[in-house]
């Protein structure tokens, strides 16, 4: 008797030490996560300096002006903002007044995102499908290209793309807890994560409201409550800020870029809203006639420019997210999430309505469903790059997918060959995304098939009950599949990762397969190469005391001029050139009150379209060309600077 309590006291001790290391290793893995994320976002973060300058230059000014900061003005003197609202340059600009002005300074707001999203990730997966599948989705996320691209630069998406997952986050603990403080969250998130990209933040919205009706504890009543109440929060969060630019007169705020009429309503439903999705925005706007986004140009449907057929994201479909300018930044999780949707609907049939399992299967199908949807059939600017809003979805369903699978292997013996299904549909693709670049990684994608295949031919094979050593080895057989679902991936992210990038549209992958960068078109939204030194030192010396260093034709050409020099710079219409500010008589105004003397007409930046801006036109009368009209005429040339001429207008009348 003695002796067979004492074996049941030592089995109930290693009963114990296993659990208590169960849970160490537990406690280990999100940490293990971060360390794994940080190392890939933070690894050589300054690789592409001032990456795109745009925001480069308008975090500088953040730094400088707290009212720069709050409207999210491109300069610090406040002449025009940035043509996005401005959360994502609160996030940069502290940065910066902390650090100092660096690209490192810059960029680490958006490598800390990816880690937060990441870690946001894990967490909801975790809570409703357990530590396996959220350990996977985190992994499959931190790897996909497109995420590796937009942590690691300093376009908005990188907060947006934080802050919606935090939203999801928040609506799982809503679920999980019923308590509507977590719903009030939720909204609230949203609503911010609407200030840094406008309307792209409200797609998942849809997804939300839909989770939330079905799943949440209660009756109809009090569900519809809570939808009340989160759509309350939603609108609160998104409108303050509209609301005090709205109401603040235009001479008090700077001009709102991006919109035809100074308002930022106007960009929400235009340039940045609708505009996007229907392929036009508001006139002599970016998006209208003669700008870009009109017939032809950027954004537009016309033949030719990027957005048209051929251009930004290439022509609207069922399979855009496959082609040449998609495929490589998200499709690579499209098969295995697919499968793995399929699977965890399969082994869900039945679960009552508030299955916390079935909420995140809706939870991130319904996500991922409206995103493919609009990023597929959007006809205006749609950029590639967008996609990462779109990976967290995918990304959890792979580990979903995996999770469910495995569960499901309990009951049904053969669902492991749903598993060797994910990791062969992903290999076979990732094959063909690489030999869109047959010169990088040569045999990876085939190793990738041969490593799918022999985890297909062991998961297939159903284990006896009680056949640990046959257990272990479809557990070896699940993790070789992991390795063939992501290694194109992770090859893919890597190259990004290491690559140098500048402008408003970079692109995942190696150097060899990617389109942005310095002298391609992705560096024209200004990279900071060719800044004329000296004619920077000219104007720090001669400037004397106006509010500005210099007014150049664009956003595009003032913002290396700025990160150099350190003062405000004027930029004229705007991101491209083709905003209606300032009209001629406004020019004049700030000459004649001294708060402008220098004016550069054309040089580095000043476009194809000549003095007009960068498309020579801003559908508002020509004001680009008739205010260089009046400096020709009025003005008096000091100094060649580069292709274009530096103007001294401090005498004109």
């Amino acid at each position: 008797m003695p002796s067979a309590q004492a074996a049941c006291t030592t089995v109930a001790a290693n009963a114990v030490r296993a659990s208590n290391l169960d849970a160490r290793v537990a406690r280990l893995v999100p940490v293990l996560l971060a360390l794994l994320t940080a190392a890939l976002y933070l690894w050589d973060l300054a690789v592409s300096g001032y990456a795109n300058t745009y925001y480069s230059a308008a975090a500088q000014a953040a730094s400088q002006s707290w009212s720069a900061m709050f409207f999210g003005a491109f300069d610090a003197a406040g002449f025009i903002t940035v043509d996005k609202p401005p959360v994502a340059l609160w996030a940069m600009g502290l940065s910066v007044r902390m650090l100092g002005l660096s690209p490192f300074a810059v960029l680490l707001p958006e490598a800390l995102a990816g880690i937060g999203s990441v870690l946001l990730l894990w967490a909801a997966v975790r809570r409703q499908f357990g530590a396996g599948a959220a350990l996977i989705a985190g992994v499959a996320f931190a790897l996909t290209p497109v995420a590796a691209l937009m942590f690691r630069y300093n376009n908005p998406d990188a907060l947006l793309v934080l802050l919606l997952v935090g939203a999801a986050y928040a609506l799982v603990r809503a679920l999980d807890t019923d308590r509507l403080r977590w719903l009030v969250l939720a909204g609230i998130l949203v609503g911010f994560a609407f200030l840094t990209k406008y309307l792209q933040a409200f797609l998942v919205l849809p997804a939300f409201a839909l989770v939330w009706l079905v799943a949440a504890p209660g009756g109809l009543r009090r569900r519809l409550a809570g939808l009340l109440i989160a759509a309350g929060s939603v609108l609160t969060a998104s409108a303050w800020w509209i609301v005090i630019v709205e109401l603040l007169p235009a001479g008090s705020r700077p001009y709102i870029g991006g919109s035809s009429s100074n308002s930022a309503l106007d960009l929400v439903l235009g340039y940045d809203g609708l505009g996007r999705i229907l392929g036009r925005g508001g006139p002599g706007g970016p998006g209208g006639p003669g700008g870009p986004g009109g017939p032809g140009g950027f954004g537009g449907r016309g033949p030719g420019g990027p957005g048209g057929p051929g251009g930004f994201g290439g022509s609207p479909g069922p399979l855009r997210m496959f082609n040449t300018e998609w495929g490589g930044e998200i499709s690579w999780l499209l098969p295995p999430a697919a499968i793995g949707l399929l699977a965890a609907l399969t082994a869900r049939v039945g679960a009552a309505r508030t299955d916390p399992r079935l909420a995140g299967m809706l939870l991130w199908g319904s996500w991922a469903a409206m995103h493919v949807l609009v990023f597929s059939l959007m006809s205006g600017i749609a950029h590639p790059y967008y996609a990462v809003a779109l990976a967290p979805a995918l990304a959890a369903f792979v580990g979903i997918g995996v999770a469910e699978l495995w569960r499901l292997r309990q009951r049904i013996p053969f669902a492991g060959i749903g598993i060797a299904l994910m990791a062969a549909a992903s290999a076979v693709w990732a094959s063909q995304l690489l030999g869109r670049d047959p010169t990088f990684v040569p045999g990876v994608g085939y190793g990738a098939i041969c490593l799918a295949v022999a985890a297909a031919v062991i998961l297939v094979v159903p284990v006896a009950a009680g056949d640990l050593r046959g257990e272990r080895i479809a557990q070896g057989a699940v993790a070789v599949s992991l390795v063939a679902m992501l290694a194109g991936s992770a090859c893919w992210t890597a190259a990004t990762a290491a690559k140098p990038l500048a402008g408003g549209d970079p692109a995942a992958g190696p150097a060899s397969a990617s389109d942005g960068g310095p002298g391609g078109f992705g560096g024209f939204a200004g990279d900071a190469v060719g800044v004329d030194q000296a004619l920077v030192d000219y104007l720090l010396t001669n400037r004397g005391g106006s509010d500005w260093l210099v007014a150049v034709s664009s956003a595009n050409q003032a913002g290396p001029i700025q990160l150099a020099s350190g003062a405000p710079v004027m930029a004229m219409g705007g991101f491209m050139g083709s905003d209606p500010a300032p009209t001629l008589n406004q020019l004049k105004w700030y000459v004649a009150a001294g708060r402008l003397r220098y004016v550069l007409v054309g040089g580095r930046g000043g476009g194809p379209g000549g003095p007009g801006g960068f498309f020579g036109g801003d559908g508002q009368g020509n004001i680009a060309s008739a205010r260089t009209a009046w400096v020709q005429d009025t003005c008096t040339v000091v100094t060649a600077a580069g292709n274009g001429a530096l103007y001294d207008c401090g005498g004109a009348q």
